[in-house]
């Protein structure tokens, strides 16, 4: 039986007259990497401060390694890293006093390890941490987060403002490391193809509602995209079956759909079209196809309305 580091079960949230989260069921198990998805304000942080105790379920239940977070922080805690969007560690020390300083909260904490990450980011541990760039920081944070081997580590949107370089660091090198080891991973983000790279499952959530929970492979193999394409110009989309968003105009159109090929390709055909190729979906066109494309503003800021 697969253990469970995580349960939560009909978790719901209002913030006044908002529903932040909607009978939320979610798991986690050991050893993978699971990917949070949704435009801004969509539940995903107020999700994580549940994990995390700071928020106290009021509707549902929330178990971390089968303990209630909030009646229990010393024992669930201490099992966690976190990684949040802000990356707060204090200025005014240096990283080597930063990492001596977290390493007193953890018997567990493995200075080898957090050496060889520095080695690895090619920091000084004698800089100040108010010297560093915004990469530098993140990376920083991370090792604290890191360092002491965390059972569960949780990241709300690790790769906020930093380039490419710094992202396949933190994500490759660590991320994916951590799960190998047989701990588990819990990441937030407005990355859709970091997200699809790296997770093993991904949950998608929408106005606090989950609208997508399962492994990446089954998503992958349920979802594809196709070019269709008619001899007549249509006045509208096509009405297909199994379609979850079509675009497009005039003669050709690409549609996002469940179905499978077969059945589409029927459905086309009856229709008076013909398919001209197909592949399987991206995480990004499938997110689309259910919750709309996010303004600018959301992707720019990405910041939880609900914070």
């Amino acid at each position: 039986m697969t253990e469970l580091v995580v349960e939560i079960n009909n978790l719901s949230r209002d913030f006044g007259k908002t529903k932040a989260l909607d009978c939320v069921d979610f798991q986690a198990s050991r050893g993978k990497v699971y990917g949070l998805v949704g435009a801004n304000g969509a539940g995903k942080t107020t999700l994580i401060k549940h994990l995390l105790g700071l928020l106290r379920a009021k509707s549902g239940t929330v178990k971390i390694f089968g303990e209630d977070p909030v009646r229990n922080p010393e024992g669930v805690l201490k099992r966690i890293g976190y990684l949040s969007e802000d990356r707060d560690i204090p200025d005014w020390m240096s990283i080597d006093e930063l990492m001596r300083y977290t390493g007193a909260f953890h018997s567990t904490w493995d200075q080898g390890y957090a050496a060889e990450l520095l080695s690895t980011f090619s920091l000084d541990p004698a800089k100040k941490i108010k010297t560093l760039s915004r990469g530098m920081r993140a990376q920083v944070a991370l090792i604290s987060a890191v360092a002491h081997r965390p059972d569960l580590l949780i990241l709300d949107e690790p790769s906020s403002g930093l380039d490419a370089v710094v992202r396949k660091d933190i994500l490759n090198a660590v991320v994916r490391t951590i799960s190998e080891e047989g701990r588990t991973v819990i990441f937030s983000s407005h990355l859709l193809e970091e997200v699809e790279r790296l997770s093993d499952h991904v949950t998608m959530i929408h106005q606090g509602k989950i609208t997508l929970d399962s492994s990446l492979e089954i998503i992958n193999s349920n979802h594809h995209c196709s070019s269709i394409r008619f001899a007549d110009l249509q006045n509208s989309p096509p009405s297909l079956e199994g379609a979850a968003a079509i675009s497009g105009e005039g003669r050709f159109f690409s549609v996002v759909h469940q179905s499978s090929m077969d059945a589409f390709q029927n459905s086309v055909k009856k229709i008076g079209g013909e398919v001209l190729k197909s592949r399987h979906a991206t995480l990004e066109e499938i997110f689309i196809s259910r919750v709309g494309r996010p303004n600018i503003g959301e992707l720019s800021q990405h910041k939880e309305n609900t914070r």
